[in-house]
């Protein structure tokens, strides 16, 4: 690597560990946490921003504007703010629209998403992941996980990227109903095909690239989400297929959410995403709902 660049880690959840675990043999590494756990020292946030080259922002959505906000003057040119939130914060807006608003031009800044299981990273198996930035950002990032098990691809599709990794939170949820269900592997097979035809029209339909759906942020990652006993989305959805409703938060819910309240766009031509959005509202007769679906659109 041509220079040794200074990394500083937001948050110091499930991600910023895993980020920890890939990096801390191979660079000094600064964490900052609004709230630390026990053994963690959380640095200077203002002291550590004004030095980096590399802000990792491994934090949910909503307090993406508000920190980068604060650190937006403080940062040297060129640094690169990379963000790993897959969800809508309270306004409906996509990460990418936050930095957009936020850094505009004067800052690079990048969305690594794609299937990166905390769990499985910080025991060492590989992870894969598409980062959506410009070309030298990608350069310097890439040089960034040269050598760990995290292995990127890069994209100009940010918009695309972003949509499919957060829409496929949404579609997550009907596999952990179906698995619940014991609807059996081809219905697996089926609710894969729709998911991507209907995430394909939505991404189109929002700005995004034809066929970005079928890349890691929106397959790889789907895959990974509807089908991983870690899934905290599979989870929810074999809960929601049990009628328990009890502690049913997640950003594909809250995507659901946020979809209708902003009217972000119009969930007729979705009858899957919209057949997800009833049974998450009304998880009362999930098995009859979704032969219905079948019968309508099977």
């Amino acid at each position: 690597m041509s220079k040794q660049l200074s990394v500083l880690i937001l948050g110091y959840g499930e991600m910023g560990h895993a980020m920890e675990y890939l990096l801390h043999d191979h660079f000094q590494l600064a964490i900052w946490d609004k709230y630390p756990q026990r053994g963690l020292i959380s640095i200077e946030l203002e002291a550590a921003a004004r030095v980096a080259d590399v802000v990792l922002f491994c934090l949910p959505v909503n307090p993406h504007r508000e920190i980068a906000n604060h650190i937006a003057p403080l940062l040297k040119d060129g640094c690169v703010c990379v963000s790993i939130a897959k969800g809508l914060d309270e306004a409906g807006q996509t990460t990418s629209q936050i930095f957009s608003d936020v850094f505009s031009s004067r800052q690079p800044y990048g969305l690594l998403y794609g299937p990166m299981i905390s769990e499985e990273i910080r025991v060492g198996r590989s992870a894969f992941a598409q980062l959506g930035c410009d070309a030298d950002s990608f350069k310097t990032i890439s040089e960034l996980f040269a050598e760990t098990n995290l292995y990127l691809t890069h994209t100009s599709d940010i918009i695309g990227i972003s949509w499919s990794v957060i829409l496929k939170n949404v579609y997550a949820l009907i596999f952990g109903m179906a698995d619940e269900l014991k609807l059996g592997d081809n219905m697996r097979g089926y609710l894969a095909v729709e998911a991507l035809r209907e995430l394909d029209k939505i991404v189109c339909s929002m700005g995004g690239q034809a066929g970005s759906p079928y890349h890691l942020a929106g397959l790889g990652d789907l895959i990974t989400t509807a089908t991983s006993e870690n899934s905290h989305h599979h989870k929810l959805g074999c809960m929601l297929a049990r009628g328990d409703v009890n502690n049913i938060a997640c950003e594909g819910i809250h995507t659901l959410a946020m979809v209708k309240q902003h009217k972000l766009f119009d969930t007729a031509h979705y009858p899957l995403f919209r057949l997800i959005d009833s049974i998450v509202n009304q998880p009362d007769e999930v098995q009859k709902s979704i032969t219905l679906y079948l019968h309508e659109n099977g």
